[in-house]
């Protein structure tokens, strides 16, 4: 079997836990309240800020050439493609440009960017893998469900249950596949906790959004 179909079933706790969020159960029949939704995005803007420099990082710490530049086109996308759709909620909601980060989102960030600089090269893929992975499963798992016919957050949803962000999702997947394969079972276990703990935190990272989570005073 394959490290990543081992590392999916390592996590498939966590993405169920991840299908039953109040947010994202809310966010399915489109209840959701705008504000939570709101916070969301905000956060959601700059922990890809974040999370493409981190896939920029891989990418040059890459010996593969191949690996590198699908990294770069990764990095491409979460800088250019996503950053659109939230410049188009940014306008809509009228979020503050200079919203300051949550506790969670600066945690998740500061752990893949350190991952990314720091961490043995399979590590630090298989830590980006389920911001790629869960969103798919998640935007495939709230397209499939029953919702309202004009739905506030459609245009979230159909970008990350698209085909275009499916395609990223299973070549990165085939990346760290491709890696792990040359990786020793000490080596495929770091990266499958690595996976793990980013799958804790996509979780952390709805909640904290369904919280409006703010700093201790």
């Amino acid at each position: 079997m394959s490290w990543s179909k081992l590392a999916w079933q390592a996590g498939s706790g966590v993405y169920e836990q991840i299908t039953k969020m109040p947010f994202i159960q809310e966010l399915i029949r489109g209840t959701l309240a705008p504000e939570k939704f709101t916070f969301y995005i905000a956060q959601d803007s700059l922990y890809l800020a974040g999370f493409g420099r981190a896939l920029s990082l891989i990418a040059a710490r890459a010996q593969n050439s191949e690996h590198a530049l699908e990294f770069m086109r990764f990095a491409e996308g979460a800088f250019v493609v996503e950053q659109a759709l939230h410049a188009g909620y940014f306008q809509k909601l009228n979020i503050d440009q200079n919203v300051p980060i949550s506790p969670t989102c600066q945690h998740y960030t500061h752990y893949l960017l350190s991952q990314a600089a720091v961490a043995p090269l399979e590590v630090a893929m298989a830590a980006v893998l389920p911001c790629f992975w869960i969103y798919k499963e998640v935007g495939d798992y709230i397209y499939a469900q029953d919702r309202p016919t004009h739905h506030p957050y459609q245009d979230w949803i159909n970008t990350y249950a698209g085909e275009e962000f499916g395609n990223i999702v299973a070549r990165a997947i085939r990346l760290s596949d491709e890696v792990a394969q040359t990786c020793s079972p000490a080596q495929q276990q770091a990266m499958t906790e690595a996976y793990l703990t980013a799958s804790r935190l996509e979780w952390m990272f709805w909640d904290s959004a369904w919280r409006l989570e703010q700093w201790p005073v």
